[in-house]
């Protein structure tokens, strides 16, 4: 079985020494002919590919399908891209129901739909969107917390090359939305609940590394959009209870918050300020290069028909070449987590015995040490590439940190080699003297390193330097972690200026604008607004009242065209009076008993008084309508456009024309442009 079933049950059931009544599956056959390793490898893959597969098929019940008439593409599944886009004018004010995120179109001359699975992936990729201010319907909802939990534990207990610790981050903000719905303040007020998410997203990469401090970066740094002061203050909270929780729960019975948390006794010397920044460098490079396979291996393998169309032959596969390569080796075999635990301990550490033979005792030792670390680094490497991206739960933190880990520990053998081979230069000082074999601790260049790979996989800077340092807890080695995670990030850019969140974000098509660039404008808002169309608008000239049928008919026109956080304006003599968002209007329809014969109020009357307080008037619209849209002048220059974009999390604005109502600009219409510029 995999190891990540085998290794921490039976250490629980005998946590006081060697745990005799623990048996294997080669011992169980022991009587028969075919009870030998064999039979412990044959039960090995098929416990991969088994719990892989259910993983799998429970990600997949999290399928959404939306309705689209733009051409995206993803990194696992075409969403919706082989054909032409959807003829811009549709005059037909007629309909025959609400198309819903879960409902196919049935118009066969639109395009295929876009499809994504809530539970697949890590999520912080759309967590990130989703704070921008773009909807994915579901996302965050009560089914998604439950199959990604249920769908997680099954796949870190398969054995795969993946982590749980990116995924906490998504389960994390999907208990704050849930939690929001719960008070009317949070959940009618999008402001407070991305404040809510931003924290609950900070609370997640706590639970994962144990660093309170280092949540609260991540959600200043990656997640957040607006972070106020009084949010800064509000995600500390969350994150120390956080802290505090887990410490209380002792989840690995090690009193640790984490099973990797390491501690260093020995300080470091200044001639391995070199070896620091080379891991850094390597780190750096490691991290664009997995970047760059991952968007070949997407644009090559996953393109194939079997592949894209069934998600559960690509798992299946990647999980039976997994158990065929890493049950030989005895570093890829075990967990992630455990692993990375085994690469940065040091060696004086009792806690922890070297099952693996990671510590040499000689010089003897290391090459064949290296010979073992390298063949694992080529495995772990290779599988961590096809494995992101798969239709299961899976994170990509930790699993880069163990390719990075393996790495350098490589390096930091090395180092320790070239020491003991030549003691007597004069540049080592007394460090051959410090201990038995040398002051060099191969586990500092692999905590060093993993850090590294990390941020030039995910770009994160400060907030990976305070992680490295809550997981250690030595002011010692500050000073390395920031140096190296520093070159790391300059060898990534310059490598490959996209993270692995904008690589996702990009080939999903995600309206995502970036709030840390700011891209040089030259022209005006005239210049991409789009002329208005009357069945995108809503009309109230001649009468307040609308009929329930013609709203519906414009909900569905931008159902299916995807548009499904935008909104209709509402116009009265072509002058704004108030705008109602597309899911506040499917609501209110849906709420109507008969639609059919209903005629909705879009403006408040004052003449008219509401006899019965306690029955609200479900044809009263006005309660779902925003009276002050945010509006802006057809000539308003294209950076202001972008910063109210960036900086509030809008997800359209409204365009002005000497005061009349002249278009509607999206999020998604201001980064397709943007986008088109860099390209020319």
């Amino acid at each position: 079985m995999p190891m990540a079933l085998i290794a921490w049950p039976s250490q629980r059931c005998c946590p006081h020494g060697l745990c005799t009544d623990w048996r294997s599956w080669s011992e169980v056959f022991s009587g028969y002919p075919f009870g030998n390793r064999w039979t412990q490898f044959s039960f090995y893959v098929v416990a991969v590919v088994v719990l892989s597969a259910v993983a799998c098929l429970l990600t997949l019940n999290t399928k959404t399908i939306v309705p689209s008439a733009y051409r995206m593409s993803t990194l696992d599944e075409n969403l919706a891209a082989e054909h032409s886009q959807m003829p811009m004018d549709l005059d037909n004010e007629g309909g025959s129901g609400s198309v819903s995120p879960t409902q196919v179109p049935k118009d066969e001359s639109l395009p295929p739909p876009m499809v994504y699975y809530s539970a697949a992936g890590s999520g912080v990729a759309e967590v990130r969107v989703i704070l921008s201010g773009f909807v994915l319907h579901g996302f965050l909802g009560l089914k998604t917390l439950i199959v990604k939990s249920v769908g997680l534990i099954i796949s870190v207990a398969s054995g795969l090359s993946l982590g749980k610790e990116g995924p906490y981050v998504h389960i994390a903000t999907c208990i704050g939305n849930i939690c929001c719905r719960l008070f009317n303040k949070y959940d009618r007020n999008d402001a407070k609940r991305r404040e809510v998410l931003s924290a609950a997203a900070a609370a997640g990469v706590v639970v994962a590394f144990g660093a309170p401090i280092g949540g609260v970066l991540f959600g200043l740094e990656e997640v957040a959009y607006f972070f106020p002061a009084k949010t800064l203050f509000r995600t500390f909270f969350c994150c120390i209870v956080a802290a505090l929780s887990l410490k209380f729960l002792n989840p690995y019975g090690t009193h640790k918050i984490v099973l990797f948390e390491v501690r260093y006794k020995i300080d470091w010397e200044w001639f391995e300020l070199a070896g620091f920044i080379l891991v850094g460098i390597l780190g750096g490079a490691a991290g664009a290069f997995f970047i760059k396979a991952s968007r070949r291996w997407a644009l090559s393998f996953r393109k194939i028909n079997v592949i894209k169309k069934y998600p559960l032959v690509e798992v299946v596969l990647v999980a039976l070449v997994t158990g065929l390569i890493s049950y030989w080796n005895v570093l890829t075999k075990l967990p992630v987590a455990k692993l990375l635990l085994n690469l940065a301990a040091p060696c004086e550490n009792d806690e922890l015995d070297d099952e693996l033979g990671l510590c040499v005792s000689s010089i003897g030792d290391i090459p064949d040490v290296i010979l073992m670390l390298l063949a694992a680094f080529v495995i772990k490497g290779f599988l961590t590439i096809i494995t992101f991206g798969i239709k299961v739960p899976a994170g990509i933190y930790v699993p880069s940190m163990v390719v990075g880990g393996l790495m350098g520990r490589i390096i930091g053998h090395l180092v320790q080699w070239v020491v003991l081979r030549f003691p007597h230069w004069a540049i080592w000082g007394t460090c051959p003297l410090v201990q038995q074999s040398t002051c060099v601790q191969p586990g500092v260049y692999a905590l060093i390193a993993a850090g590294s790979t990390m941020c030039g996989v995910t770009r994160l800077s400060v907030t990976l330097a305070v992680i490295l340092f809550e997981l250690t807890g030595s002011l010692d080695y500050v000073l390395p972690f920031s140096l190296a995670i520093l070159v790391a990030k300059w060898t990534a850019d310059a490598l490959e200026p996209l993270s692995i969140y904008d690589l996702l974000t990009m080939m999903n098509s995600y309206p995502y604008l970036d709030n840390k660039h700011k891209p040089m404008f030259t022209g005006e808002l005239a210049d991409i607004v789009p002329r208005v169309r009357r069945e995108r608008v809503i009309d109230i000239t001649n009468s307040p009242l609308v009929p329930a049928t013609s709203l519906r008919a414009k909900l569905d026109l931008l159902h299916k065209a995807g548009e499904l956080d935008g909104g209709l304006p509402i116009l009265r003599d072509d002058v704004l009076v108030g705008l109602i968002p597309a899911p506040d209007l499917e609501y209110a329809l849906d709420n109507l008993n008969d639609e059919s014969s209903s005629l909705c109020l879009m403006v408040h009357i004052p003449n008219i008084d509401d006899e019965d307080a306690d029955s609200p008037d479900p044809t009263d619209f006005t309660q779902y309508i925003d009276p002050a849209p945010v509006a802006l002048d057809i000539k308003s220059p294209l950076e202001l456009v972008h910063e109210c974009f960036a900086k509030l999390g809008l997800r359209y604005i409204c365009v002005l024309k000497n005061g009349r109502y002249a278009g509607m600009v999206r999020s998604l219409l201001l980064h397709t442009f943007y986008s088109y510029l860099t390209a020319i």
